[in-house]
């Protein structure tokens, strides 16, 4: 594990970018991360934030999906504008071209304020979909088997099967990003993560 260095003088961090399909285990990944000193930028946590507190995205919100969009106490009805965008593409589409672009945004700032450390990591579960790979130095796909991610994700959120696929056919195919990425981290339950993760942080230190 290398040590940070505190120059006040060193170069901007790299930014590295994190992505896998739903239950492949990109939040833990991070944590490990994390653990080693690497600031994580989670934009689907960002995202909701944003949904809420950034007055722009709530005004175009509340334009797109009418006023039932948030509810009295001011959080976002999400089960009213989960069930207007599930099975409309276009109502989708506006809703992340509200969205993506400011947590795109969001995500530069929260960069530009990373000092002393060899590099980012912005965590995203729509990282190819959204082109939010091209604003980054490298991508890291975080890979598991499908059924691996179903079981998992049923647990985790005391779902169904049906329920868990449907969102699953939502994402980009999981061997479609691994050819994308730059690096892979297998979650398999096979192969440890922790050195993974290690010789992966090696190897970014190398690129700087």
């Amino acid at each position: 594990m290398s040590v940070i260095s505190n120059n006040q003088d060193s170069p901007a961090p790299l930014k590295i970018g994190i992505t896998g399909g739903i239950g492949s285990g990109k939040t833990t990944a991070c944590r490990i991360f994390a653990a080693m000193g690497i600031p994580i930028y989670y934009a689907d946590e960002r995202a909701k934030d944003l949904m809420v507190n950034n007055l722009t995205v709530v005004a175009k919100l509340k334009s797109l999906f009418g006023k039932n969009a948030y509810l009295p106490d001011g959080r976002l009805h999400r089960q009213h504008i989960s069930a207007i965008v599930f099975n409309n593409k276009k109502m989708l589409e506006k809703l992340n071209a509200i969205v993506h672009p400011a947590v795109h945004e969001d995500g530069i700032a929260w960069q530009i304020a990373q000092k002393n450390v060899p590099y980012t990591i912005k965590e995203a579960a729509l990282l190819f979909e959204t082109s939010s790979d091209k604003a980054l130095d490298k991508v890291i796909t975080v890979f598991a088997p499908k059924e691996v991610r179903l079981e998992r994700v049923i647990a985790r959120d005391e779902s169904n099967r049906a329920a868990v696929e449907a969102r699953m056919d939502k994402q980009m195919d999981d061997f479609k990003k691994m050819h994308l990425a730059d690096f892979v981290i297998f979650n398999d339950g096979k192969r440890p993560l922790i050195p993974q993760i290690h010789r992966l942080h090696q190897r970014i230190l190398k690129l700087i």
